[in-house]
């Protein structure tokens, strides 16, 4: 007896001993549920030991830096914008009150108050008389006078730290950054601001956001989303099914079916010590539609032969013999689909793959043991009534159902097959020539913002701010360099060097050579180079003191090339390399890839010109490195020295430029990333600097470009599996070839469509290409099997293609119909993956049954001779 004869009557023979164990089981994993963990984290779709995440990780920690949420304040209504008394007063509660924020259950998670950007909590910095500055809070307390709220707007664009940043060049926006402890948190923190910016009064716009609070919102609503959409997505088949089989009993099966597959499966993950990530949290919406579509084979077969039958037995017997072989093998690509995403290079990824694989093999067993059992269990007399009956008149047009509608169309559409062969593969082809051209113009970009609506909040925001900001979303460039430690004689000539390039006068001529004869004499009796420095310097110092005239003046340039020469291992503290920075800067700004940047660069510009009375022209680097150290010291004397060294290292070795761009799209992160590399090649720096990205807006282009190219790897690997599975299962390479067609031809029309509408390859769609595999070659492999065995019994290709689109093609229909409308209610939601897993759905099993019944009764047609030769053999 064959597994499938075994397997069956065992069902049947012991339906209540098969009802619980199955029961047993779900309860027994559904249990381990309770041990759910969520991580909504995207960074944690690159391996913990991933070189990136490394370096972004050492780069917040050298810098201080942290994740952000993006309050902004906006006011179109005032003349002035937000720079009024009564917005600034509601600006600082804000600013006081989101310093109070922390987690309740984890007070760790908390705003990092000192590293807050807002009015209230940065400087201005301001002229103080030759060579002074002094350090000012911007908004000590908010202004009563129309005047005073001008005076500090006019403060707060006077400095480029914070014109774009925090306030925009309109004088309409302020942007109030909060530094998160763990942006875990960065949901419960705008859901507060949210609640205290709704007691608020006024003229005010308050937008929140930020890729923190994108991900973490989104990591939020889509175990909501996932609570109404899946019930939802159940009811709609529920109802469509009941409308095809009118038995509300019998399509309980498929209902309980999918919900033990889920539980099951979410359960092992959870007990296993899986957390459930973005990818895993849609297991079930993946789960349900390849665990309803066996059942709805079985019930649909069951429904069109039970009447010849009349004895339920005898009937599942018949339907398990029919269907056993396609549906193990549907199950089995399926199932091969997802496995392959295990080689992604993505953890969450391969976990979700790991558990869809064994979802689809649970649904497929229970499916097999359960659903007979169950119609075992069910009485003989509640099946009176059921079924097609072709020789009951009153159900040759069962409008009521729909099956007398569908019947007759599959009959009407299986005359086209052999009346439009041609025509059919004709459309076939220009099809895919124009699928192929549209993916051609596909391009892989995602954006975790764009997982919302437009209408979301966040999206609005995003929008909003982005067009009176530089930009939401932050990237950071670091650059690094590292000179040779050399010895005192080699420092004494590189002196040498730069003493003789000066352009002095001949009577001068006899002051550098003694200044060179003593930097000879230092090197010899000093060969550390601290000690030549420090030598030199006191013996240079007694000569300039005892100086006269000009004389006293070529000393301190002198000493000017001397300080740079020690200062050279400080990378950037030269004068040269900070304006080469800035250089960058404006470069990045000119091609519009970047909507603003703060570096060191531009703290030293601004401290430079402040130190010459706030004079414009000398907004600009000092010409020698001791001018770029007075700078510095300087800025220390502010509130926030420490703020200096989000800019740059102690060692003055690392300095990090702080880019802002308008969009979180991996295209504009990427063409950034290209245009710094094109920079840095047509501008060689002054000195050897090596630079590299961190960020969220950068690992997010890392994560998603590993996981398109290893979904792309996996699904092109798993393709050919599964060609080789059909070849075995056919035992027949052409039958194999077949058999692939309809999946082949159902994802060059998806994805073509995909390039022509403009739709970005982003994560959903490409998780959605396994889905394809899986669905798509369902239909070919139950047409063919049914094909052949047809064809077996009649030997005839036009009587077995009449008795195809009868009892095989009303099955795949009504597929088709249950789960492409059965899952529309996932196109209402307000998250985009789910929209797309909706689309995607509708448009598999459409165009796949389409092709199914429509290009593989014309291909088998042309091959009859080929196919057919050994058919009762094989």
């Amino acid at each position: 007896m064959k597994t499938g004869d075994r397997l069956t009557r065992l069902s049947i023979d012991h339906p209540r001993l098969i009802t619980m164990i199955m029961l047993m089981v779900t309860i027994i994993l559904g249990v381990m549920i309770v041990n759910v963990q969520v991580d909504t984290n995207p960074e944690n779709m690159l391996a913990e030991d991933e070189a990136v995440r490394i370096f972004h990780n050492q780069v917040k920690k050298d810098f201080t830096l942290h994740d952000m949420v993006v309050v902004g304040i906006v006011n179109n209504q005032h003349p002035n914008g937000v720079f009024n008394p009564a917005t600034l007063k509601r600006v600082q509660q804000l600013t006081e009150f989101a310093g109070t924020l922390s987690d309740p259950d984890d007070p760790a998670k908390k705003i990092i108050i000192r590293d807050i950007i807002a009015p209230a909590n940065v400087e201005s910095i301001k002229q103080d008389g030759p060579g002074q500055i002094r350090f000012e809070w911007l908004m000590k307390e908010a202004p009563v006078t129309e005047a005073q709220a001008l005076i500090i707007r006019d403060h707060a664009l006077a400095n480029p730290l914070l014109k774009g940043t925090m306030v925009s060049e309109d004088g309409k926006a302020i942007a109030i950054y909060l530094p998160l402890s763990s942006k875990e948190f960065a949901h419960q923190v705008r859901k507060r601001l949210l609640e205290k910016t709704e007691t608020f009064s006024g003229d005010e716009e308050y937008h929140i956001t930020g890729l923190p609070v994108a991900e973490s919102t989104f990591g939020v609503e889509m175990f909501t989303q996932m609570a109404i959409s899946a019930p939802l997505a159940m009811l709609f088949i529920f109802i469509l099914m009941l409308i095809f089989f009118k038995k509300i009993k019998l399509i309980i099966a498929p209902m309980i079916v999918a919900m033990v597959t889920v539980i099951c499966t979410m359960g092992l993950l959870s007990g296993t010590g899986h957390t459930i990530h973005i990818m895993s949290s849609m297991i079930p919406i993946f789960l349900m539609p390849i665990a309803v579509v066996d059942s709805i084979h079985i019930i649909s077969e069951f429904f069109d032969t039970y009447p010849r039958f009349k004895d339920r037995r005898k009937a599942l017997i018949h339907v398990m013999e029919q269907l056993f072989v396609p549906m193990f093998y549907t199950s089995l690509t399926s199932a091969v689909g997802f496995a392959s995403l295990v080689l992604a290079p993505i953890p969450p990824v391969q976990t979700f793959g790991m558990f869809v694989a064994f979802g689809i093999l649970l649904a497929w067993l229970l499916t097999i043991i359960f659903v007979p059992a169950y119609i075992m269990m069910m009485k003989e007399e509640s099946l009176v009534g059921f079924g097609m009956d072709k020789n009951n008149e009153n159900d040759k047009d069962i409008s009521a159902h729909g099956h007398g509608f569908i019947s007759r169309n599959l009959q009407h559409l299986g005359g086209l097959t052999c009346s439009h062969a041609k025509l059919i593969v004709s459309f076939t082809v220009v099809a895919l020539v124009i699928s192929a051209y549209g993916i051609s113009k596909i391009e892989v970009n995602d954006n975790p913002v764009k997982w919302f609506n437009e209408k979301h909040s966040i999206r609005v925001a995003d929008r909003v701010l982005n067009e009176h900001f530089g930009g939401t979303y932050e990237a950071f460039l670091v650059l690094s360099g590292e000179e040779i430690r050399l010895g005192a004689n080699d420092l004494h000539v590189l002196l040498t060097d730069r003493l003789n390039s000066l352009d002095i006068e001949k009577r001068l001529v006899a002051v550098r050579d003694n200044a060179l004869a003593l930097s000879a004499e230092t090197a010899v009796e000093n060969t550390d180079p601290d000690s030549f420095f420090n030598e030199l310097i006191k013996s240079w110092e007694v000569k300039q003191d005892n100086a006269v005239d000009d004389e006293y003046y070529i000393w301190a340039d002198f000493m000017d090339e001397m300080s740079a020469l020690k200062n050279r291992e400080q990378i950037f503290k030269q004068p040269e390399v900070l304006r080469y920075i800035a250089g960058l800067q404006e470069h990045l700004l000119e091609i519009g890839v970047v909507g603003k940047s703060n570096s060191l660069s531009d703290l030293v510009k601004k401290v430079h010109q402040e130190l010459f009375e706030g004079q414009a022209e000398y907004f600009r680097i000092p010409d020698h490195v001791n001018g770029v150290a007075q700078t510095l010291i300087s800025f220390q004397n502010s509130h926030h020295p420490d703020d200096l060294f989000h800019l740059v290292t102690p060692d003055y070795k690392r300095t990090n430029i702080m880019l802002q761009l308008q969009s979180g799209d991996n295209q504009d992160m990427e063409q950034a990333i290209n245009e710094v590399a094109r920079f840095f090649a047509d501008n060689p720096p002054p000195v050897a600097l090596e630079h590299n990205w961190a960020g969220l807006t950068y690992i997010n282009v890392v994560w998603q470009d590993k996981m398109v190219t290893g979904m792309r790897d996996a699904f092109l690997g798993s393709f050919v599996v599964v060609l080789i599975m059909m070849t075995i299962l056919f035992r027949s390479p052409l039958w194999g070839l077949l058999a692939m067609v309809p999946l082949s031809v159902t994802i060059a029309i998806i994805y073509g469509i995909i390039g022509l509408v403009g739709k970005d390859y982003d994560m959903p769609v490409a998780v959605l290409s396994s889905l394809t595999l899986g669905l798509a070659v369902d239909f070919a492999i139950h047409f063919i099997e049914r094909s052949r065995k047809i064809y077996a019994q009649v030997q005839s290709w036009s009587e077995a293609l009449c008795k195809l689109f009868a009892e095989p093609a009303r099955a795949i229909s009504r597929n088709v119909i249950v789960i492409a409308i059965g899952f529309t209610p996932l196109l209402a939601a307000p998250l985009v993956p789910y929209q797309t897993v909706g689309v995607f759905l509708a448009s598999i099993m459409v165009i796949s049954g389409v092709v199914t019944l429509l290009v593989l009764p014309v291909l088998i047609t042309i091959f009859a001779p080929l196919l057919f030769r050994k058919c009762l053999h094989s």
